[in-house]
């Protein structure tokens, strides 16, 4: 199966960072931040219309482009985010590699998903190549 690019633009929140403490009928809850929110929503709308979703075990590459250098590195939430977009559950993502990068003028998330056996037969066709 195909790989699936995408290109997410705006600077996701950290999921670690990203809960805040609300009261709902009298009782604590735990919810994502503003900014986690408006990522969510940003990120939706960016993706309508994939549903190609991979079956199985998949690997996921991607490189996060922030604002400045203050945030942490940190794919959790996009990953939450690419369950029904890339792949049914999140629990498939068997290896990820994940990159910080540095653009203030256009912040954003270059995302590469691919089936982890077709990942592993193309490695191993490079490794074959340069013997």
């Amino acid at each position: 199966m195909q790989p699936i690019l995408l290109t997410i633009l705006g600077e996701p929140a950290s999921k670690a960072n990203s809960r805040r403490l609300v009261f709902i009928g009298g009782k604590p809850r735990v919810i994502k931040s503003k900014k986690a929110l408006d990522y969510s929503t940003a990120f939706k709308r960016q993706v309508i219309g994939q549903n190609r979703l991979l079956a199985g075990d998949v690997v996921v590459t991607m490189t996060i482009y922030y604002a400045s250098r203050r945030p942490d590195l940190d794919e959790s939430l996009i990953l939450d985010l690419l369950q029904d977009v890339a792949y049914l559950n999140d629990r498939q993502v068997k290896e990820r590699h994940t990159y910080w990068g540095l653009d203030k003028a256009n912040p954003r998330a270059e995302i590469l998903v691919e089936s982890r056996a077709a990942a592993a037969q193309e490695a191993g066709g490079r490794v074959q190549a340069e013997k």
